[in-house]
């Protein structure tokens, strides 16, 4: 494994889920003291926010647990799969597109480096088969990811860190 750990978050539109992901693991990151071993960032399969700021119910769920999301949407690109280690989702949705774009970059004959996987497997205290999009919802929506991300990305920093 190289040196430094490189994670990105995907979810729909990159304006919700993935750039509250990415923000509750660099807070992780920071709180450990851990932000040069990592670089972290968030994507969307889709390209309707490209250039905008997390939707602003995320990231007033981020600043009463004391974060803030800085992140723009961006869409998620065929050189992710081999820009990244790992490549972290939160839908079955958002994993097939990751795993169809990776079919595709192994069918033009090259060999994806990320490792594709849903976020919520290293969820530790709930049980979730994914993180909800709470786009059309209300505040507890946006609560409940967070509550989800917390626990998934301390799972996460966990893992990494013990397969260094």
């Amino acid at each position: 494994m190289s040196a430094v750990t490189r994670v990105l978050f995907v979810c729909l539109g990159n304006i919700c889920r993935s750039p509250a992901a990415e923000g509750v693991f660099l807070h992780g990151l920071e709180q450990a003291a851990l932000t040069d071993r990592f670089v972290v960032d968030s994507a969307g399969t889709g390209g309707w926010h490209v250039g905008k700021p997390a939707d602003a119910r995320m990231r007033a769920a981020a600043a009463r647990r004391g974060m803030e999301l800085t992140s723009r949407a961006r869409q998620l690109e065929m050189a992710d799969l081999s820009r990244f280690d790992h490549i972290l989702t939160m839908d079955a949705d958002n994993l097939a597109a990751v795993q169809a774009m990776a079919r595709r970059l192994e069918n033009a004959g090259a060999q994806p480096h990320a490792q594709v996987e849903p976020l919520v497997r290293y969820c530790r205290r709930h049980q979730a088969s994914e993180v909800p999009d709470p786009y059309y919802g209300g505040e507890q929506g946006f609560e409940h990811v967070f509550d989800l991300l917390e626990d998934a990305c301390a799972g996460l920093q966990d893992a990494l860190l013990n397969r260094r």
